[in-house]
């Protein structure tokens, strides 16, 4: 992480700085000024105690960052869409999980990362900043170290990443575009499944209809919440399941998974703030599936 200290910025400690202009939390600022990080003022190794003057560059390396138990290296095909020195954007395969658990243990979007990681020289872990469940396509967010996680959380709860997803649901919707303002909590006796109950916690989506078959309906949907299966569950909440998500209602007849893919990120850059805009085209399932049930 580089700044070109700003005239206006001119006298401030090196600590304030950073807290105040780079986002650095209390525990991120701990760990530049440990031993394994690096604290650069034009070149030279610096105290956060150090004053900046206008011109100056400040360069801050943090340490490298323990990776979990769960995570190890995989040498894995992805399809890496946008990639700088804090994020990487990946279109996500269905069927690949994002992240490691007892079930899947390999062949996950973090351990492929992990060995990117390796192959160009990042020292640091995996911050998956938005996440997709395994059979869910599309467009995944990863901070490439702690401090662009950090920053980028904040514009998660700022409502500032903004997803776009395409859906097929079962089903002819009446209006063209709508809202679905529904509660989501876990499903009694379900560690899995979600419903929409009174006592769940908010959740909204807003969805354009995009194109009509004879009995189902290509809808575009952008999340004002991000509560757990939440679009598959507001549609099935409303009798239109997913095509292919039998956990919620929705037939298999034409494709083996639901029918959703994350086709569109933006988000303010961390360092620069500067909107960014991601796309990637309907997968190659959804596509056939579609061409289907058009002739059909």
């Amino acid at each position: 992480m580089k700044w070109i200290i700003k005239e206006e910025q001119a006298g401030m400690l090196i600590r304030d700085f950073l807290q105040q202009v780079g986002g650095f939390s209390r525990r991120i600022l701990i760990a530049a000024k440990s031993a394994e990080g690096n604290i650069l003022l034009n070149g030279v190794k610096q105290t956060v105690r150090g004053q900046l003057q206008a011109g100056d560059v400040l360069e801050v390396k943090l340490p490298p960052e323990p990776v979990s138990k769960w995570l190890f290296p995989e040498s894995l095909e992805l399809s890496i869409v946008y990639e700088d020195e804090a994020v990487l954007v990946i279109n996500k395969p269905a069927g690949m999980p994002t992240l490691p658990s007892p079930k899947y243990k390999s062949g996950t979007v973090a351990n492929g990362v992990l060995a990117h990681y390796e192959k160009i020289g990042n020292p640091h872990t995996i911050h998956v900043v938005t996440r997709l469940d395994k059979d869910t396509s599309g467009l995944l967010l990863i901070a490439k170290d702690r401090l662009s996680h950090s920053l980028l959380a904040k514009s998660q709860q700022q409502f500032t990443i903004k997803r776009k997803y395409l859906a097929i649901v079962e089903g002819e919707m009446a209006e063209d575009e709508g809202k679905i303002n529904a509660p989501i909590g876990r499903k009694p006796g379900s560690i899995v499944e979600r419903v929409v109950t009174e006592i769940g916690k908010p959740a909204v989506s807003h969805y354009k209809v995009k194109q009509r078959m004879d009995e189902h309906t290509l809808l575009e949907v952008e999340l004002e919440t991000g509560r757990t299966h939440q679009i598959r569950v507001h549609f099935s909440h409303i009798h239109h399941p997913l095509l292919g998500d039998d956990l919620y209602g929705g037939k298999k007849d034409y494709l083996n998974r639901q029918a959703l893919h994350c086709h569109e990120i933006s988000f303010l850059h961390p360092f620069t703030r500067k909107l960014h805009t991601t796309n990637a085209r309907l997968p190659e399932d959804m596509e056939q599936a579609m061409k289907q049930l058009s002739n059909d």
